[in-house]
């Protein structure tokens, strides 16, 4: 190609990419947003791990009461229906990230077939994260993700993002609108079964426009979001993960599956030894079979605080079947 065709090409490309548009905010047309009331929401996140990321990645020693990682929020906000609201969330960091787990599997449907929600509270106040998927906990394909906005010039802490420029980045929409994702649109990948997908991750995009801490999209913009955002609530903050096309589960008891529970009886916390199975999901009920409040962090399971003394079963699904357990609480 001769240099001035080179050239041409290139301004031509920029001028297109300027004007290019993808859905804009919630409430306007041609909007995708999904309220977290939307009836095509049916099931919500049952499990999540979190590693947090930095509260300012340029800058490690910076910390809020002793710790130089985002702390807002405890992982268990981002489990169930999203809130709406900017308290009832998990912050991520710089480049943490939180991977969900869920009571059946999200499978591949006509149209958006999840959808990711966080707690920016104007319509360009976003503060952005790439999304990957798994269909075994191990192996993660991302969403081919696209940011448009310009990086000559960085967003700052409080500026602000145009989502008409947002594509397949989580923290599009405005808090209580959940943004979509179509596995159709990973119907190319490898090492993945969209029909059976079991894990949800969802990791800060770092707004840098200094590539050297900044994170890129799938066409290798740099994703120029809030940025530094050096607080204990800095970067992605997760109210939930909706489903809108779930599978069935097909899973039978297995009394060869060994789980270690203990204390039991307990006041209401419990330690669970796997030895080593993989738990895709878990639940618990009442002794009338009514589902309750269960949190986790790491291998230490909580009831919810309103829940009373008695007789629960504890159950756990993994690749190789259900496990059941009785547990007993006496909290007094």
């Amino acid at each position: 190609m001769h240099l001035k065709s080179f050239i041409l090409s290139y301004f031509l490309l920029a001028f297109f990419q300027s004007l290019a548009q993808f859905a804009p905010a919630a409430g306007q047309i041609g909007s995708t947003a999904i309220h977290k009331d939307s009836s095509a929401i049916v099931a919500w996140a049952t499990g999540i791990s979190v590693e947090k990321g930095y509260i300012n990645i340029t800058d490690p020693s910076q910390s809020h009461e002793g710790s130089n990682f985002a702390s807002f929020g405890q992982a268990e906000n981002a489990l169930g229906p999203a809130s709406g609201t900017s308290e009832d969330v998990v912050s991520l960091g710089d480049g943490g990230n939180a991977i969900l787990t869920f009571f059946r599997p999200i499978t591949n449907g006509t149209g958006p077939d999840f959808c990711i929600f966080e707690n920016a509270f104007t319509d360009t106040f976003l503060e952005l994260a790439f999304v990957e998927v798994s269909s075994d906990g191990i192996h993660f394909v991302r969403f081919p993700a696209i940011s448009l906005t310009q990086t000559e010039t960085q967003i700052g802490p409080f500026g602000s993002v145009d989502p008409t420029k947002i594509h397949n980045l989580a923290g599009k929409y405005r808090q209580g609108f959940g943004t979509p994702f179509d596995l159709q649109d990973l119907i190319d990948s490898s090492g993945i079964d969209l029909n059976s997908i079991t894990h949800v991750k969802i990791i800060d995009a770092v707004g840098s426009i200094d590539s050297q801490y900044g994170t890129v999209d799938s066409q290798g913009n740099l994703v120029n979001d809030l940025f530094p955002t050096p607080f204990y609530s800095g970067g992605f903050d997760l109210d939930a993960v909706g489903v809108i096309h779930e599978g069935t589960l097909g899973f039978e008891e297995n009394t060869e599956l060994e789980f270690s529970i203990f204390p039991n009886p307990s006041k209401g916390v419990f330690n669970i030894n796997s030895h080593g199975e993989s738990v895709i999901s878990y639940q618990l009920f009442d002794a009338i079979g009514k589902t309750c409040q269960l949190n986790k962090i790491g291998d230490t399971f909580y009831l919810g605080k309103d829940l009373f003394s008695g007789i629960y079963t504890l159950v756990f699904y993994t690749y190789k079947g259900v496990f059941r357990e009785k547990i007993m609480v006496q909290k007094d």
